[in-house]
């Protein structure tokens, strides 16, 4: 799967002089402020998810790298097209530094020239940001390049309680105390990624030395997740100015539960009636006609949605799955045959069965009245319930993501061109 998305850099066009650049990211499975926090969904996306999404879309790295010491971990780095590397029990204490993982990882892939250490705890890295650091490492001959966000903050020194001392300004005069639009701030470490190459990781046991220079990046995309409460306050802004990536090109929707509201009324002749309503099928052709495929989910030992989807899939000319009580691999056998991964896939589903499929696919919804454990994995929560609009909703929320990834990919160009 990562092999199909990651784009060596000499057909990028840049003049990498053979080197191996890599992406690594380091997730280890004991964090400590938050259990496993690289794989807990934010927004409905592994938070792993978002920056390899950046990174693979980035188009900067012959290999992409996830380093970690958990299995479940290892599965959602896979799922997302990273290489993992197993790291050693020895980096894998709480008090081993980035420095000894990076290390072991280049020992064990010789390859590896230039490696870009990417924090799984930023959530709202863009490609962008990655192609213009690179461009300072490959094109204008620095060794190491750090991100970087600019802040206005005025530092006190610390004083011990009952030392007696007095605290006393460090950044300022306060007589002379300047306004903000007077003042251009300090550069702070924001912790989004460093790039080193190989020769100076080893030689000054660091990743920043060398001819050194720094990436600014502003303050929006400067998010880092710590403890509980960096939780919501990330998912606010990730949902803001997080990247979506291309947009997608395939929608799985179960029918019963998001397209019905799972009702079946029973005819005066005996026959099996269920509800559809008009705007949700405007909304899987608002998609069609947008080029995105649509494939509807059928339950195999639901016969009344079943039919239904016959007509449907006649009406709309789509294609229907029927799917066992856990979706997830019917739904990847569809995915491995249009050779798909799940950054260009969405997912709409309602009940508990579908959370994996939700916590997995690049955008998600659920309807008002899905269950919790389905509302928690989802990215995108409907205010209509079920059968009555609420899949007409989600697919204009995924039209304003394909909008907005194609204003980033515009963006992306123009400031290609002005490198």
């Amino acid at each position: 799967m990562a092999a199909r998305n990651q784009v060596p850099l000499k057909e990028n066009g840049l003049q990498d002089g053979g080197r191996h650049v890599a992406a690594l990211v380091l997730a280890r499975g004991g964090s400590k402020g938050i259990k496993l926090k690289n794989i807990k969904p934010l927004a409905g996306i592994p938070l792993l998810g978002w920056v390899l999404r950046a990174a693979i879309d980035s188009g900067m790295f012959n290999s992409i790298w996830v380093s970690t010491d958990h299995d479940e971990i290892e599965k959602v780095a896979k799922t997302w097209g990273a290489k993992v590397h197993r790291r050693s029990p020895e980096v894998s204490k709480d008090t081993s530094s980035s420095v000894e993982t990076i290390q072991e990882f280049l020992r064990n892939n010789t390859e590896v020239d230039v490696v870009c250490n990417i924090q799984a705890t930023s959530p709202c890295l863009h490609p962008s940001h990655l192609q213009k650091a690179l461009k300072m490492i490959m094109e204008d001959g620095y060794e190491s390049v750090f991100s970087v966000v600019r802040r206005h903050e005025f530092h006190w020194k610390e004083v011990k309680k009952g030392s007696g001392e007095l605290t006393e300004p460090i950044n300022l005069v306060p007589a002379l105390r300047p306004r903000r639009q007077d003042w251009d701030g300090e550069l702070h470490e924001n912790g989004s990624f460093y790039i080193s190459s190989r020769d100076l990781i080893f030689k000054e046991n660091s990743l920043q030395g060398g001819k050194v220079a720094y990436f600014e990046m502003e303050p929006e995309h400067s998010v880092d997740i710590d403890v509980d409460i960096d939780w919501p306050l990330a998912e606010q802004r990730v949902l803001r100015y997080g990247y979506f990536g291309r947009g997608v090109s395939l929608i799985f929707c179960r029918v019963s539960g998001c397209l019905t509201d799972g009702r079946v009324f029973l005819s005066v002749s005996g026959e099996d009636m269920v509800c559809v309503h008009s705007r949700d099928t405007t909304g899987l052709r608002m998609l069609q006609n947008d080029g995105v495929e649509v494939v509807l989910l059928t339950s195999r030992d639901d016969p009344v949605t079943q039919s239904l989807s016959g007509k449907l899939k006649t009406m709309l000319s789509c294609e229907v799955v029927d799917v066992g009580d856990e979706p997830l691999k019917d739904v990847q056998e569809v995915m491995e045959q249009r050779k798909l991964s799940w950054k260009n896939v969405a997912y709409m589903g309602n009940d508990t069965s579908d959370a994996s499929c939700l916590n997995l696919a690049g955008l998600s919804g659920v309807p008002a009245d899905a269950s919790k454990e389905a509302a928690n994995a989802g990215s995108f929560a409907c205010r209509q319930a079920a059968g009555m609009g609420a899949l007409r909703e989600f697919a204009e929320h995924i039209l304003q993501q394909t909008e907005k990834a194609k204003k980033q990919m515009k963006q992306d160009r123009i400031d290609r061109n002005n490198f």
